[in-house]
């Protein structure tokens, strides 16, 4: 279903959470639960993957999330506040002790002056530390973008879950 590479890179995250005893939640908006996907299209990562929630609309962000609408009127969903937002609320709301999110727009719509598509803003929190913020500007179509996304996700998780 996935790329190998990507299911070689979810497989090797999945190994050094379960060494580390970590937990992970996702929060994705433009790719639409592909990085939750793409984890538990490992057998057995139900040891390590807690939940996936996938915020399409501002209105699941607020929901599920607690994204603030304040939050979002001002600065848009496609934003770093948002995606820190985002990621902080997938651990408020989970048993994780990682979370990452994904906020972006993957076209081929949906483009503004100021937010192009390609834009996509990834967040990751860890409980108890501090959260990371991504910018990419992403080339190529919807599916190119989504994939992509996935990708720097997983890479960002790697990065956190590591001593």
């Amino acid at each position: 279903m996935f790329p190998d590479d990507l299911e070689s890179q979810a497989a090797a995250l999945l190994e050094l959470c379960r060494h580390r005893r970590i937990k992970l939640a996702t929060a994705e908006s433009c790719t639409g639960g592909l990085v939750a996907g793409c984890l538990t299209a490992i057998a057995g990562s139900s040891d390590v993957v807690d939940r996936g929630f996938v915020t399409y609309t501002n209105n699941a962000k607020a929901d599920m999330l607690d994204v603030s609408t304040a939050l979002l009127a001002a600065h848009g969903a496609v934003s770093e506040p948002v995606a820190r937002a985002m990621s902080e609320g997938a651990l408020a709301h989970s048993l994780a002790d990682i979370a990452v999110a994904v906020t972006g727009i993957a076209g081929p719509g949906g483009a503004t002056p100021t937010k192009p598509v390609g834009l996509v803003h990834f967040a990751v929190a860890r409980r108890g530390g501090i959260v990371t913020h991504e910018r990419h500007v992403l080339p190529g179509d919807r599916t190119q973008v989504r994939l992509a996304s996935v990708r720097i996700a997983l890479d960002m998780l790697t990065k956190a879950a590591q001593p």
